[in-house]
């Protein structure tokens, strides 16, 4: 992985003013709230994973993470300081077939799994070699 020392800017210190929710916006926030199913959320440091299948394929995979993430906090009472990982993949489909998966875990519990995998995959390799 490479690093830079750099002090990463957040979206608070990236605009003047004061922003306002469009009503776009406020319609996605209330019909996402609606519709996300009831779920336990850990109580401690998170994981969060999404997936969003877009149709327009020159979309950024970070654009919609904010407003989605936002909602996940709202309905299920997390502050999204907790999130320690976060996983994104975008995925290109039609227009009309547009989807958000998601999932919530311990991010302690994410890295025993990484690093149990992590493991294996080791392992296999040093019996191909």
């Amino acid at each position: 992985m490479n690093r830079i020392p750099i002090k990463p800017l957040s979206v608070n210190e990236a605009w003047k003013g004061r922003r306002f929710k469009t009503a776009s916006y406020s319609r996605y926030e209330r019909d996402v709230i609606m519709i996300l199913p009831s779920i336990s959320i850990p109580e401690e440091k998170l994981s969060v994973s999404l997936r969003f299948g877009l149709s327009n394929k020159r979309a950024d995979i970070d654009n919609p993470v904010k407003c989605f993430v936002d909602c996940l906090q709202k309905k299920y009472g997390f502050d999204d300081k907790d999130i320690y990982r976060m996983t994104l993949e975008k995925v290109d489909v039609k227009k009309g077939e547009e989807f958000i998966e998601f999932s919530i875990a311990s991010f302690t519990k994410a890295e025993k799994v990484e690093a149990h995998y992590n493991k294996l995959a080791n392992d296999l390799q040093k019996t191909l070699n």
